[in-house]
């Protein structure tokens, strides 16, 4: 089942396009990761999926009609989307905070109701941040902050989730962490998530559907066993890569990569080395 899907997409910023006529489905309760170098338009397609910007043409499906015509309350009980870099919470509680996820429920004075305490309390538990509910947002370390801002997009009551970036700042531990309470709220809860990771072996351990991009357009999508191929990273990413075999989860692996060299790849990053004047003594 397809819940989700664009088709001949566009998306621009002023004059420059960052993806043309793309059409892709994210499958229903499974976890979609996009992967993609930086500028390739991950994180705008991203926004425009989840309508926090416009797109300039084709159309973003969900449920069977354009999320250009859905209510706004009624699009935020179906979607939560947490950015890159969430505004600060200075001066919030934690469960001030996670409260913030009901507004689309919320009717006159947005007082709440049982439901939403109800809501708000099981998103501290099935987050581990239960014992935060009182502290201070900015007191609490990376990991926590990042868990609490989950709990927020849970308590959205929503059956998807989009995440750009969830585990940027964080340490190794504390990603780990993130990224296992995500798969176990795909399993659990049967959430659909879809989020942008820049770690290919992170990407390829926890989803069941990747989504490779390269200058606005996909060059493969699918399973893990599909897309983190030597010749996809390659293109992709301008990597010679090898790949092997997770121990744990016999899933596809990065074990090493070497980049690419050449007249192409220097073209394409414009990059240029700067000439160092030197004064003569």
């Amino acid at each position: 089942m397809v819940r989700l899907y664009t088709e001949n997409l566009q998306i621009g910023y002023g004059e420059r396009s960052v993806v043309e006529d793309l059409s892709l489905h994210i499958p229903d309760q499974k976890i979609t990761t996009i992967i993609g170098s930086n500028g390739c338009g991950k994180s705008t397609l991203l926004k425009a999926m989840t309508r926090i910007i416009s797109h300039r043409s084709g159309s973003v499906i969900l449920d069977g009609d354009s999320i250009t015509r859905e209510d706004t309350k009624a699009l935020a009980k179906k979607m939560a989307i947490l950015p890159q870099s969430p505004e600060s919470a200075s001066g919030l509680t934690v469960g001030e905070l996670v409260s913030y996820g009901r507004f689309p429920y919320q009717k006159g004075f947005g007082r709440l109701t049982k439901k939403d305490i109800d809501m708000i309390n099981w998103a501290l538990e099935v987050t581990g941040t239960e014992d935060f509910k009182y502290k201070p947002v900015d007191a609490l370390s990376g990991g926590q902050r990042q868990r609490v801002w989950i709990a927020m997009s849970l308590a959205q009551e929503t059956d998807m989730i989009f995440l750009d970036e969830p585990t940027t700042y964080l340490d190794m531990a504390h990603q780990l962490e993130v990224l296992e309470l995500l798969q176990r709220l795909n399993l659990d809860e049967g959430r659909t998530i879809v989020m942008v990771l820049h770690d290919l072996n992170q990407a390829a351990r926890f989803a069941d559907h990747i989504i490779a991009l390269k200058d606005g357009n996909i060059v493969k999508a699918g399973s893990c066993e599909e897309v983190i191929q030597k010749e996809v990273l390659k293109d992709v990413f301008q990597i010679d890569a090898e790949i092997g075999r997770d121990p744990r989860t016999n899933k596809p692996m990065c074990i090493t990569y070497d980049l690419i060299k050449g007249e192409d790849t220097y073209e394409k990053s414009n990059y240029s080395i700067p000439t160092v004047v030197r004064a003569h003594s």
